[in-house]
């Protein structure tokens, strides 16, 4: 069972790495709101990074925003950084989780990785990026199952609603579920909406590098999981889905990665039928095509040479016609910004067996939530890091580098979520 309590050595049930970052200084705020829900009400917490007085200018934000003004003398700061091991081992030392908000995770990731698993420090990370995650698991899986350390990634909007979403939608199938496919659609307010440019530069290094990640895979050595039921059909590069009334295209990000790996884990460490899954994304009408078209061809011309990545990088607004900037959205934008997923899946009834004919019932659950990138993730990785502090029994017998599918299969997280404005439902 993961230990998950505090002691004079170790004080913080959580400390947030990176605190001072775009997508840190909102977890900060989310972590602050749910103090009430750690172990027997209360949660002992503290921001980490590079520089103190940005922590403090951190703290004294949240602080404002929330009417919070303990913040300000309560949370305690420490420094560390990626680049001096001695300090990330200190800061892991007195921690039971890390919430680790430093990215690009293939650059900045293992170091925090390596210094938890050593020194017996959970660890929680927002990654989209299956390059790092895969590797993780390769790498140090072993090595937190003999320390009883839980490493748990892609906690944020990658890809807790996809992976959730999908043992939701299993958990509430009368039957044997063989097949999901889900539509992500985005809501944007009066004001538009944007994605800090902090992700835009993980995908060009995603893309970059896809050769590596294949290589990696390899190395796992993993037998294919069988298929039960028919089996699902590729969809198109583009298609006109009647599910979410709107063309659509391959999901481009972490989901589906992750999903097979809490399928292979819940298969082959519970028996479970594995459930094929596939990812698409709504992109609107004719216009938005024709944008999506010219900023793609762009991107892939350019991330193929050093130069080109370059230029990807130093002008996030211009080539991703606007959907990325360095400034990051503001909170008006956020707070007009929502997301949905819907999941089409399909199985067999009790009584009526997988293996012969096709399958004969439907099902369709949606998640829906808060604007994805700053709202949405920060409320995920936090609810994950209660659910392990609240519900230790619930996880894993042993310590290893997990999806959250395979973390919290048997957790009340989706309830967490429910509470917490992230909704999955039946339709």
């Amino acid at each position: 069972m993961a230990r998950v309590e505090t002691t004079s050595s170790r004080p913080y049930h959580l400390v947030i790495f990176g605190a001072s970052g775009f997508t840190g200084q909102f977890v900060v705020e989310e972590v602050a709101r749910t103090a009430s829900e750690g172990p027997k009400g209360s949660l002992k917490w503290a921001v980490a990074g590079r520089s103190k007085q940005k922590l403090e200018k951190v703290l004294e934000q949240a602080a404002g925003v929330l009417s919070k003004p303990e913040l300000r003398t309560e949370v305690d700061v420490i420094v560390a950084d990626v680049g001096e091991p001695d300090s990330l081992a200190a800061m892991c030392k007195q921690a039971v989780i890390v919430l680790n908000c430093v990215g690009p995770y293939r650059f900045f990731g293992e170091p925090v990785v390596k210094a938890c698993v050593e020194n017996g420090a959970h660890h929680i990370d927002i990654s989209g990026e299956p390059q790092f995650l895969e590797g993780m698991q390769l790498n140090y899986s072993s090595q937190a199952a003999e320390k009883g350390v839980f490493v748990i990634g892609s906690c944020g909007f990658d890809s807790i609603p996809a992976d959730m979403g999908v043992i939701y939608t299993r958990d509430q199938f009368r039957g044997t579920l063989t097949a999901v496919e889900s539509f992500l659609t985005v809501g944007m307010g009066p004001e538009g909406g944007c994605i800090h440019d902090g992700t835009w530069q993980s995908a060009i290094y995603g893309f970059a590098d896809s050769q590596k990640l294949q290589s990696l895979r390899r190395k796992f050595n993993h037998k294919p999981l069988p298929t039960v039921g028919s089996k699902l059909r590729r969809r198109g590069a583009l298609f006109y889905s009647n599910e979410i009334q709107q063309y659509a295209l391959p999901f481009m990000g972490s989901d589906p990665s992750v999903v097979k790996r809490s399928q292979r884990f819940l298969a082959e460490e519970h028996q479970a039928t594995p459930v094929q899954y596939g990812a698409y994304a709504g992109v609107g009408g004719i216009g938005s095509i024709i944008r999506l078209m010219f900023a793609g061809m762009m991107f892939l011309l350019l991330v193929k040479f050093g130069w080109g990545r370059n230029l990807l990088i130093k002008y996030p607004e211009f080539f991703s016609f606007g959907m990325f900037s360095k400034a990051g959205p503001t909170r008006k934008q956020m707070e007009g910004s929502s997301f949905q997923f819907s999941f089409y899946g399909e199985g067999y009834t009790d009584g009526q067996d997988p293996t012969q004919g096709k399958p004969n019932a439907k099902i369709r659950t949606l998640v829906q939530g808060p604007e994805a990138g700053y709202v949405a993730t920060p409320i995920a990785m936090v609810q994950a890091a209660l659910t392990m502090l609240n519900e230790p029994a619930a996880l894993p017998k042993t310590g290893g580098v997990y999806s959250p599918g395979a973390a919290f299969a048997n957790t009340t997280l989706i309830d967490r979520l429910n509470k917490h404005g992230i909704q999955f439902s039946v339709i």
